[in-house]
């Protein structure tokens, strides 16, 4: 669901590049929040020119850490999975972000189809009977971490079963008028009270007069009501004059009633007392729940503000067990916690199902009902397969025979209610172990190591903790583009910030992963308070001749616990470059001498060698930067060095806006058909291409070349409004020089070659960029093509 927030703008940023920061209104904001450190952290959120942020919600720890939460807008539009999370520690240092964007978005913001287009397109995306649809809402779709230009439109009506209600958004592609996916915000499942599943429980009503209602005053004044079997119209507030619910049968209307009431008000505990968050919308309202729903209807749904139940197949088996309930209302944490809630579709999408069946599970667990105790089936009272089975079975996901026990590369082309047992599979494996359990035997997948399980207490707040701090709308289970946007990278945060890095329960949330097949480039453990040590190697950086060979002493410490055995290995050496240590393997507080030997042929260049100690509990690691320079007067590999010089093979090597490579009409390359063509869009924008490039030492000339076509609408002959530079940077992204700036000033008919020398960079790996800025009004275009670096 959208959802919008009261806000005041924060003090403009410098140089245009963050726009603005809002801040919820009456709300005064930490110092971590302002525009300044925004602006200091400009990589870290994956910051575009022209954007703005708006907070989104604000949340301290016990110790003084915080986590900010923002919204994200780019040229004025809304940017879906531009979410992103500032954290802070105590003190207000920098902590990192969690960001669904792989990129800085570099795109245009003019859409090619017209709204009524996308509207007709939206209408016919939707299953079922339209019975209104929105005016297309032009947006960045970046739920898949890079920028689309895209429309939304919610179509709203009625599913195919015709009592169902849809509020459906379809996203369509703004330049191509195609489907790019769909989700419903309707997520379906699918005094002392008598109720159908889980017996004589007690409820909290409320008396006027004689009578009472079933509004609950302990839990944000939560009603339930009776749709008598409708799919519109009133919902009428069960009544009672004795304060003596139900039955517990379904003849009685009031015991689905007393299930419902019951349920929201095991989940609102459930919140409250296990994860300090103040009921569903966290701010202390209740839910309001509707009972007896349409027809024979065999489904329950969370419409983003209230229950509803139906009464299931033949009305005789209502949806109201306790564990729906706390699955359903547990998507309204979801959408509440994480801005537009989990991305209802692919790999988010199971993530925002398995965090509503791991929830309802736990809710069961907490209730300690005995006509329904707790376990890891889902639904397995409501019997809405027919045959006495559950829905879903967390244990052993694929049980269901649609589920996924194990991820797969298919698994985000799977339904989301399916999906999701990737999620459900890890967190019962973390839980209760793997193998034989209390509550069914959970198989590893392929030759995963058994895992030991920690207890529901630690599982629970460890996923809880992940989705309140760390998750953005786009998290998936595997994201090779940006691997730190991942269930197990922020589960593992969690752990270390609730149980300390490499805790016993830190190891058991890689293992529950690992027994999914959900891998991960962990970072190494910093730091484990019962046996660890630390790595450092000096000198940390020496220059060698191809063909020789030199030493650094590898030193270790024993920083807690007991002396342990470390080996040592290398990695990241050139080619024909090896690396060894004597010893081999030390006790934590000796030291080992590490020689890296290359071969004449090893090509010059600055490498960063990574040292590895791997401890008996714990691996660490240290870098060397290594120089290797060619023998003195020998070029150690002449040619020319830049891949795809020309364009025409793609845009592979090359990085950065690489969407500006291509062929375009209106501006002919200069050989072959294809080009760079950078900014000429009339309206302020940044854009720039990239290539890593290593040059061998001990070669004459080193020169950098290219032909440039500048055109522009601008009329000055005075003043620089649009510039391109071209750049050498190092390995870390900083720039060691501007070669050139060219500008408006510098238009011409035609192309011209231009040259320079890198010579100054002999030896080393540096990357050549252009990097072109366009102001807010009249076109320049940079048009670069042939371009070269011819080492001879």
């Amino acid at each position: 669901m959208k959802r919008s927030i009261a806000a005041v703008s924060a003090a403009l940023l410098a140089g245009g590049a963050l726009t603005a920061v809002a801040f919820p209104a009456n709300a005064s904001p930490a110092p971590e929040t302002t525009p300044s450190t925004l602006q200091a952290h400009r990589a870290d959120i994956r910051a575009a020119d022209a954007e703005a942020y708006t907070v989104f919600s604000q949340k301290a720890d016990a110790d003084g850490a915080k986590h900010t939460r923002y919204t994200r807008t780019y040229r004025g539009l809304r940017v879906y999975g531009g979410d992103f999370v500032m954290h802070t520690a105590p003190g207000g240092a920098f902590a990192g972000t969690s960001v669904g964007l792989h990129a800085p978005l570099t795109l245009g913001v003019t859409a090619k189809v017209a709204k009524g287009d996308a509207a007709a397109k939206a209408r016919s995306a939707f299953d079922g009977s339209v019975t209104a649809a929105g005016s297309p809402e032009l947006f960045v779709d970046a739920s898949g971490g890079t920028g689309v230009l895209a429309y939304e439109t919610v179509v709203s009506g009625w599913r195919p079963d015709g009592q169902t209600p849809s509020r459906l958004h379809v996203v369509t592609d703004a330049t191509t008028n195609t489907v790019r996916g769909s989700f419903d915000e309707i997520e379906t499942v699918a005094g002392t009270g008598n109720s159908i599943y889980s017996g004589s429980v007690s409820v909290d009503t409320t008396q006027s007069g004689s009578a009472y209602s079933m509004v609950d005053p302990s839990h944000g004044n939560g009603r339930t009501c009776d749709m008598n079997n409708s799919t519109a119209g009133t919902c009428t507030t069960f009544t009672d004059a004795d304060n003596t619910w139900g039955t517990g049968a379904n003849s009685n209307r009031q015991s689905a009633g007393v299930d419902a009431h019951y349920g929201a008000a095991k989940t609102f505990d459930y919140y409250k007392n296990v994860h300090a968050r103040d009921g569903i919308f966290g701010n202390g309202t209740g839910v309001p729940s509707r009972v007896h729903y349409g027809n024979a209807y065999v489904n329950a749904f969370w419409d983003g503000s209230q229950m509803t139940y139906g009464d299931g197949a033949g009305n005789n088996r209502p949806l109201v067990s306790l564990d729906v309930a706390g699955h359903e209302m547990s998507h309204g944490v979801t959408e509440n916690v994480v801005p537009g809630g989990l991305t209802y579709s692919g790999e988010s999408g199971g993530l925002n199902e398995a965090t509503s069946d791991i929830f309802g599970s736990m809710v069961e667990f907490y209730a300690a009902n005995a006509a329904d105790p707790g376990d890891y089936q889902v639904g397995e009272k409501i019997d809405i397969n027919g045959n006495g089975s559950p829905l879903r079975y967390m244990y052993n996901p694929s049980l269901d025979g649609a589920s996924d026990s194990c991820w797969s590369t298919s698994t985000k082309n799977k339904d989301v209610h399916y999906s999701s047992g990737v999620a459900n599979h890890f967190f019962f494996d973390l839980a209760e172990g793997t193998g034989a359990t209390a509550y069914g035997t959970s198989p590893v997948c392929g030759s995963a190591p058994a895992v030991t399980g920690i207890g529901r207490a630690k599982a629970e707040k460890i996923w809880f903790r992940a989705l309140d701090v760390y998750f953005t709308s786009n998290t998936s289970y595997v994201n090779t583009a940006n691997p730190a946007n991942t269930a197990r990278a922020y589960t593992l945060r969690a752990a270390t910030d609730l149980h300390g890095d490499c805790s016993t329960e830190y190891k058991a949330v890689q293992a529950a992963w690992t027994a999914v097949n959900v891998a991960g480039s962990d970072a190494p453990c910093t730091g484990n308070p019962a046996n660890d040590f630390t790595v450092t190697v000096a000198p940390s950086s020496g220059s060698v001749t191809a063909g020789a060979s030199l030493t650094a002493t590898v030193s270790t410490t024993t920083s807690s616990g007991s002396a342990q055995t470390v080996a040592f290995t290398g990695s990241g050496l050139p080619a024909g470059a090896t690396a060894s240590f004597s010893p081999s393997s030390v006790t934590s507080g000796a030291a080992s001498t590490l020689t890296i030997t290359t071969a004449a042929s090893t090509p010059g260049g600055t490498y960063t060698v990574t040292i590895t100690g791997t401890g008996t509990s714990a691996t660490h690691t240290a870098t060397f930067e290594l120089t290797v320079t060619g023998t003195p007067g020998t070029c150690g590999s002449p040619g020319q060095k830049l891949g795809n010089p020309g364009f025409e093979t793609g845009t592979a090597p090359w990085t950065g806006s690489t969407g500006t490579i291509g062929s375009f009409s209106g501006q002919p390359a200069h050989g072959g058909t294809r080009i760079s063509y950078l900014n000429g869009y009339g309206y302020s924008s940044s854009e720039n291409i990239a290539q890593s490039v290593s040059l061998p030492a001990g070669c004459t000339t080193y020169t950098f070349s290219f032909w440039l076509h500048i055109d522009s609408t601008e009329t000055t002959g005075t003043v620089a409004y649009d510039t391109l530079r071209v750049q050498v940077l190092n390995s870390s992204g900083t720039v060691l020089a501007t070669l050139a700036t060219y500008s408006n000033l510098n238009k011409a008919a035609g192309y011209t070659q231009r040259s320079f020398s890198l010579a100054a960079y002999a030896g080393q790996t540096v990357s050549v960029k252009f990097l072109g800025t366009e102001d807010a009004s009249l076109q320049t275009s940079f048009v670069i093509d042939d371009t070269a670096i011819t080492v001879s």
